[in-house]
């Protein structure tokens, strides 16, 4: 997968390296700052954002890439580095975010920011969500470095603040204050993946958009009573009802250009029985039960689906 993260968006910005990167090396560095950015709590909230770029900005030094720290918050901090272009393209931005959600150290096996290494998987809070992101983004940076090619664009990394839960010292001063500093003409972000079968990778898939979030608040109103006498009028009773008529609402599916490609491709390189499924969505006659069958298998690509609802 980090190979994968990394190529992904050194094929953005270049044709082909002059010699085959030595991968075993790669990883071997990788997996260091990997687990070096994993070890620093970052969780939102508070963030504490600046130990992790202070190590970013430690790695992209040691390689000559000039790096700034900017920060709304000093806690806070995002850092900007940019690898210069022949400037006859506009430039690639590749980023990833720098906090953590918030983590129940009593639920771990392994302490959450332990970055322990165990069966071939590293264990620790962020290790998926974002400091993997994070990690590719900065070997990227440094392999371009590194290669001495020409590039046709600049290319822009960003380590991110507060996307977690609080996207003001992040994000939004980083575009209402910086834009000049980030303004691209492609962003590689957060989200996509690697599948693998039999070790072996299968597909890529890289996210075009996110889902719009639509808040309800739900009112409801019942005659009060006592514990020892329950009323099927009840205001809770009834609210549950409401909500569970939500809960198992099927909206029609109608797919757009992407997610119609999605689909079908993955049709075209799953197993049999997964190639059966993902076409007969496509059929009217079999796509209920097999909708069915995603929300309770495969409650990703049931919500992938629900993304592309009609309204």
């Amino acid at each position: 997968m980090r190979n994968r993260l990394i190529s992904i968006a050194l094929a953005a910005v270049l044709p082909a390296f002059a010699q085959a990167p030595d991968w075993p090396r790669i990883n071997e560095e990788a997996m260091r700052h990997f687990q070096a950015l994993v070890r620093i709590d970052s969780t939102d909230p508070p963030g504490n954002e600046t130990k992790v770029v202070e190590y970013v900005k430690m790695v992209l030094d040691s390689e000559g890439i000039p790096a700034t720290l900017v920060a709304l918050d000093p806690a806070r901090a995002n850092l900007i580095a940019r690898l210069k272009g022949n400037g006859s393209k506009r430039p690639l931005l590749i980023m990833g975010h720098s906090d953590t959600v918030r983590v129940d150290v009593a639920k771990w096996t392994f302490p959450p920011f332990s970055a322990t290494r165990q069966g071939g998987y590293v264990y620790g809070r962020g290790t998926l969500d974002d400091k993997s992101d994070l990690m590719a983004a900065l070997m990227t940076m440094v392999m371009l470095k590194r290669s001495n090619v020409p590039l046709d664009r600049d290319v822009i990394f960003v380590s991110e603040a507060g996307e977690e839960a609080s996207t003001g010292p992040g994000i939004e001063y980083l575009v209402n204050q910086h834009w000049s500093e980030i303004d691209a003409e492609i962003c590689l972000a957060e989200s996509g993946g690697v599948r693998r079968r039999n070790g072996q990778p299968l597909y890529a898939t890289v996210e075009t958009t996110e889902k719009q979030p639509k808040a309800a608040r739900l009112v409801v109103k019942g005659p009060a009573g006592h514990g020892s006498r329950p009323l099927r009028a009840n205001a809770v009773v009834h609210l549950a009802r409401a909500v569970d008529k939500i809960a198992m609402w099927e909206p029609p599916t109608r797919f757009n250009d992407t997610t119609r490609n999605y689909f079908e491709k993955l049709a075209n390189v799953g197993s049999p029985e997964e190639s059966s499924r993902y076409k007969g969505l496509f059929d009217s006659q079999k796509a209920p039960a097999i909708r069915e069958y995603l929300a309770e298998n495969e409650p990703g690509m049931y919500s992938f689906r629900l993304a592309i609802k009609s309204t």
